[in-house]
């Protein structure tokens, strides 16, 4: 599980490493430099002009020598040093290391002096400003930012787009961040890398080992992480020979409605390939030849309505129940929310409709069972807990929203995000743009619903649940593409990719 943490203690990492690898830290610079620059040089074209533009902090020391080891291997490459101060100690040693070499050219950029043209062609490196900046770029530095955004080039920010902050940019200027189409991030992603308004700055990022001491990454405490199948792999069950269709539970599911039947089909399809022991539907009358031949391996309970869900069945023999893909708002579909809701005695898995009437009836809410699993996309997360300026404060609201009502929120979107009532935080590493496509969140529904009628808690099955959901949407879109991607083929890699995830 990745770590994400905060400028600070990037810092203290750093220096935990000087003190106890033990290594200079114009050495650790090296290594970090070392690491981009085995990454850069793939991306260079034959000809293609470079720029380094570097600041006098460390950021600006890493961009030095990622010069001086590009001159080293016959690229050359303008340096484009902006005097923001006397300079670090470590950027005035690779500074004298860059004098005299072969295929590097050393420039000044001072305020008042003309700004070096910049072709579409070329490729520029940032090395500006790095993590340790504390307010928002302004003056000639600014103009610099502004001048490499409208070039037009191919553009590699080290560690950080410059301008851009590690975790909080509500309060930034957005014009006078650098618009990477490249970050090489140190050791560990940021947080502001994850938030979907700083894409337009990250560009594609991605994570440079620089072998910072694992113990001081063990020993930094934050509640902001990264799932990987190894943190699934950690709470897994094996199943036992002698298990039998009763062992992996009784889940229900109560979805759709008149032109909407789909949602229960793939709902419950979904509960069914990731290991649901016994799935039951509560759909229409109107559904009931879908159901019965699209999932026949599921029961189908008939509401008592053609069209929509008027009746909450009896919930007692069920130890896992999810509720909202396909419902509608009718009024009398509304109350059986509201039933629901009292009566349950487990944690609910609440999706689609079933939020939309939560947010109409915001009262319920304090009545939820203590830890339901609630799966909102942006628009229905705004409307169950209101407006937010940003991604970083739609972030705190949903933790203020989980801990006020104890609560798990499945917040869905690029990097799925599992927020739970202690504070914590779960960014997924699965998925892909393919997944923007109706009924994805119907399967990713059922799929955290089949982990919880196994038996795994509702922390357990929203993190297994997306990251199995993303992983089989990236295996179907490494056969089909982006644009193919439908929700079914989603369910059909399910088993595939708890294969996958779980190694057996």
């Amino acid at each position: 599980m990745y770590k994400i943490l905060n400028a600070e203690q990037i810092r203290q990492c750093d220096a935990y490493t000087i003190e106890h690898e033990p290594v200079r830290s114009v050495d650790l610079m090296e290594r970090a430099a070392r690491g981009c620059f085995d990454i850069i040089k793939r991306k260079i074209r034959k000809g293609q002009a470079i720029h380094i533009f570097c600041g006098t902090g460390n950021n600006g020391g890493d961009g030095l020598a990622i010069a001086r080891m590009l001159g080293g291997t016959g690229h050359q490459a303008d340096v484009w040093i902006i005097r923001l101060g006397q300079g670090s100690e470590d950027f005035k040693v690779n500074e004298k290391r860059l004098q005299n070499v072969r295929n590097t050219r050393l420039h000044e950029l001072q305020e008042g002096m003309a700004l070096p043209d910049i072709s579409k062609e070329d490729l520029v490196i940032d090395a500006i400003f790095g993590s340790g900046l504390s307010r928002p770029v302004e003056g000639f530095a600014a103009e610099v930012i502004r001048h490499i955004n409208s070039s037009g080039a191919v553009v590699v920010a080290i560690d950080l787009p410059s301008g851009l902050f590690c975790e909080d940019n509500t309060a930034n200027n957005p014009s006078h961040i650098i618009r990477a189409d490249h970050t090489l991030t140190f050791q560990l992603p940021k947080l502001s890398f994850l938030l979907a308004d700083n894409e337009q700055f990250t560009g594609q990022w991605q994570v440079v080992d620089i072998k910072l001491h694992p113990q001081a990454l063990q020993q930094a405490s934050t509640d902001h992480y990264i799932l990987e199948a190894s943190d699934i792999r950690s709470f897994y069950k094996p199943r036992s020979r002698f298990s039998h269709k009763g062992t992996f539970g009784r889940c229900l599911l109560i979805a759709g409605s008149l032109g909407k039947s789909g949602a229960a089909v793939l709902g419950a399809r979904a509960a069914l390939r990731t290991g649901a022991g016994l799935v039951s539907v509560h759909a229409p009358g109107c559904s009931h030849i879908i159901l019965q031949t699209a999932v026949p391996e599921a029961m189908y309970i008939p509401d008592e309505q053609h069209e929509i869900i008027g009746s909450l069945p009896d919930i007692s023999s069920f130890n896992a129940i999810a509720a909202g893909p396909g419902l509608g708002k009718d009024p009398q579909t509304q109350n059986v929310i509201k039933l629901l809701i009292q009566q349950s005695k487990n944690p609910l898995v609440l999706d689609a409709d079933a939020l939309n009437i939560l947010s109409e009836n915001k009262t319920w809410l304090s009545f939820l069972p203590a830890n339901s699993v609630l799966t909102p996309h942006p628009g229905e997360f705004q409307r169950l807990a209101g407006k937010a300026s940003d991604s970083y404060e739609q972030l705190q609201l949903a933790k203020e929203f989980c801990f006020r009502f104890q609560v798990i929120l499945v917040l869905k979107g690029a990097y799925t995000t599992i927020v739970t009532p202690s504070g914590r935080v779960f960014f997924n590493s699965t998925g892909n743009p393919g997944m923007a496509s109706g009924g994805s969140g119907d399967v990713l529904t059922g799929v955290i619903l089949g982990w919880l009628s196994q038996g795994y808690s509702p922390l357990e099955s929203a993190m297994a649940g997306v990251f199995v959901h993303g992983y089989a949407a990236d295996l179907a879109a490494a056969r089909l593409g982006f644009e193919g991607l439908i929700a079914g083929d989603i369910v059909e890699n399910l088993p595939k990719a708890i294969k996958k995830t779980l190694l057996y």
